[in-house]
């Protein structure tokens, strides 16, 4: 995944408290052009990081995934030397998941 840093990790961290947002308000928290937020919000879902939710289909509201809380939790060890940051996040993705699962 190529994030755009620092707009990306911004707007994952603003979503990390769990509550759903639109891209209208989360350029108002960040002070960042609303295009720009626009264009990212779809590329961070098409990651996983974020997923579009309703009730109405299309209704702009996005929120965080597990994948994208890890990411945040990460954000330092990205384009580090020596870290492939795409398998760490896979990695600790797989560590959840299978510590919930005993």
């Amino acid at each position: 995944m190529k994030l755009a840093v620092p707009t990306d990790f911004d707007i994952l961290e603003a979503l990390s408290d769990g509550r759903r947002n639109t891209a209208v308000n989360l350029s108002y928290i960040l002070d960042k052009n609303r295009s720009y937020i626009n264009t990212r919000l779809p590329i961070l879902a098409d990651y996983g990081l974020l997923e579009r939710v309703g009730p109405a289909p299309k209704s702009g509201l996005y929120e965080i995934t597990d994948k994208g809380v890890v990411v945040v939790e990460n954000r330092g060890k990205y384009r580090t030397d020596g870290v492939d940051f795409d398998e760490l996040v896979a990695s600790e993705l797989r560590a959840r998941t299978d510590g919930a699962d005993e």
